[in-house]
């Protein structure tokens, strides 16, 4: 009997993939944000610089966002998942060594390009593995690997840059690097390029197959580049994208610069912000499989633009806690949620190369938010400003997924 036939099987692959989102998003990106004062120090870097930083690893995400969902379409998510977590970990390994601003850019940008592999083949890989009323669930479920990443990296990170000094951020990046490593052999033991019958399921009124691709055995980057539904997705998801990788970037350095913490206070809400996200954001998924995707994402950019407004302009604990929470709660749900119609729109053997398509847009976004935000920053000595924007740009992104609820009402196949 073959083993990825078993029922159990898809379960087993959606552990690996948790994994992998662990090292690609967790470590890779969300890392930064707890390490950036301390390479601030050891780097002498000024707000601007950590800004490009920051970009400089989305850049290598968004360059390889594209390719890697279209190589994962025509060659195997095992493969690319594989390789993209070993180039990462090789990224943050060789970040840990570098003695200066270009070294620490030219790596920080490797990394990324092994997380937009690995990220991107692992969230298209649901819609081979699960049918369309549990593709939400089982996307909620992957990006929990941020979250037990932020736990980890929030509660051990100051601790033991504390017992390491100066250089303890370099020690810290090794360590994930290895960590990533040992996920990439873990990938490549347990994930398996499944063939066959795509797996389809429209008995959910939410399924929302409105696209003639969907039925496609075979497909081409150039049709999904051609659809104004892929644009349309895209583009919400650029207002993602922007706002809350400021939000995630800055977190520790403005709660230390603004709000008074400690190195130690601001690791324990980001920690907390990862149980938060970790006990309730992957449900989002499985509401959306209930009541339509379009529906959530709408909430969840109101709970975005309520957040980061308030984050900007918090002055007390309570506040900055309330705000980090209703972030938390929320966090990596829309990544879910598009991957989750990536599969219902253009079916199994184009999801990976939609994703690819709609993360190539959301990863511009990205790309600018971070150096946006430092040289606001560094202007009026604040992130507060930066913060307000990242809240317009996700009250946006609500608008824009208003607009998307006409999918729900489209004919099957038309």
């Amino acid at each position: 009997m073959n083993i990825t036939t078993h029922r159990f099987y898809p379960w087993l692959v959606l552990a690996a993939g948790t994994m992998a989102v662990f090292s690609a998003l967790g470590l890779a990106r969300f890392g930064y944000s707890v390490l950036l004062p301390s390479m601030q120090a050891g780097l002498g870097l000024d707000n601007a610089q950590a800004g490009v930083l920051a970009s400089a690893n989305l850049i290598g995400y968004l360059v390889m966002a594209l390719a890697g969902g279209a190589l994962a379409s025509h060659i195997g998510a095992r493969r690319i998942v594989t390789a993209g977590l070993t180039l990462l970990g090789i990224g943050m390994i060789m970040t840990g060594m570098a003695e200066g601003f270009m070294g620490a850019a030219i790596w920080r940008a490797v990394t990324g390009i092994g997380s937009g592999a690995a990220n991107i083949a692992v969230m298209g890989m649901w819609a081979t593995w699960f049918p369309s009323r549990k593709r939400g669930l089982a996307s909620g479920i992957a990006v929990t690997g941020s979250a037990f990443a932020m736990i980890g990296t929030g509660s051990l990170i100051p601790s033991l840059l504390a017992r390491t000094g100066v250089n303890g951020w370099q020690f810290c990046w090794q360590i994930f690097g290895g960590l990533s490593l040992l996920v990439a052999l873990i990938c490549w033991l347990v994930i398996r390029n499944k063939r066959g019958t795509p797996v389809m399921d429209l008995s959910s009124p939410y399924a929302i197959p409105s696209t003639p691709l969907a039925d496609r055995q075979h497909g081409s980057w150039h049709d999904v580049f051609c659809s104004k539904t892929a644009w349309h997705l895209g583009l919400v998801y650029v207002a993602f994208g922007f706002s809350y990788i400021i939000f995630m970037t800055f977190f520790v350095k403005h709660l230390i610069a603004t709000g008074g913490y400690s190195k130690t206070e601001a690791g324990n809400l980001f920690m907390l912000m990862g149980w938060a996200n970790l006990l309730i954001s992957f449900l989002w998924g499985s509401l959306s499989d209930r009541i339509g995707r379009a529906n959530t994402l709408v909430i969840i950019y109101l709970i975005h633009t309520i957040a980061f407004a308030l984050f900007g302009l918090a002055t007390s604990p309570v506040l900055f806690t309330l705000a980090a929470l209703m972030f938390g709660m929320t966090a990596f749900s829309i990544p879910a949620i598009m991957a989750a119609s990536c599969g219902d729109l253009f079916g199994q053997k184009m999801a990976s190369a939609a994703l690819g398509f709609v993360t190539l847009l959301f990863g511009i976004g990205q790309v600018a938010g971070p150096a946006i935000a430092g040289v606001l920053a560094d202007r009026y000595g604040s992130f507060a400003y930066a913060y307000l924007l990242a809240s317009v740009v996700a009250l946006a992104g609500a608008f824009g997924s208003a607009t998307l609820r006409s999918m729900h009402h489209s004919k099957p196949h038309e």
